[in-house]
């Protein structure tokens, strides 16, 4: 689950900075704002690809998933971003933890054997 979930993170990461872009060009708002709201929102999500073991990662990353839907505000295409990244997010929960639940099982087939 971990490895599905950091690479939509990472995918993330990468969106968040494109949308900083084109926020300071579109938005309005002064430049340093939006860098400054974009990049805690970078640094986040290269902070929750490390904490996705922990207790609490998956409901910081459902958090981000919010934040990001809502900067739909600012730049109206990252409401469908965003909704798309919280899918992904889904996605990455629940097939990792399916995927994570088949390997386990495998596992201990093969010990048994």
């Amino acid at each position: 689950m971990r490895t599905l979930c950091a690479s939509t993170l990472i995918g993330e990461f990468l969106v968040i900075g494109f949308a900083s872009l084109v926020a300071t060009r579109l938005g309005g708002l002064p430049t340093g704002t939006v860098w400054a709201v974009g990049g805690t929102a970078m640094v986040l999500c290269l902070l929750l690809c490390g904490m996705l073991g922990r207790p609490g990662g998956l409901q910081l990353g459902w958090a981000l998933q919010i934040g990001l839907i809502a900067s739909g505000f600012v730049v109206p295409a990252m409401f469908f971003l965003g909704a798309v990244f919280a899918g992904l997010w889904w996605a990455s929960i629940h097939f990792g933890r399916v995927i994570d639940e088949a390997k386990a099982r495998s596992a201990a087939g093969a010990g048994a054997a």
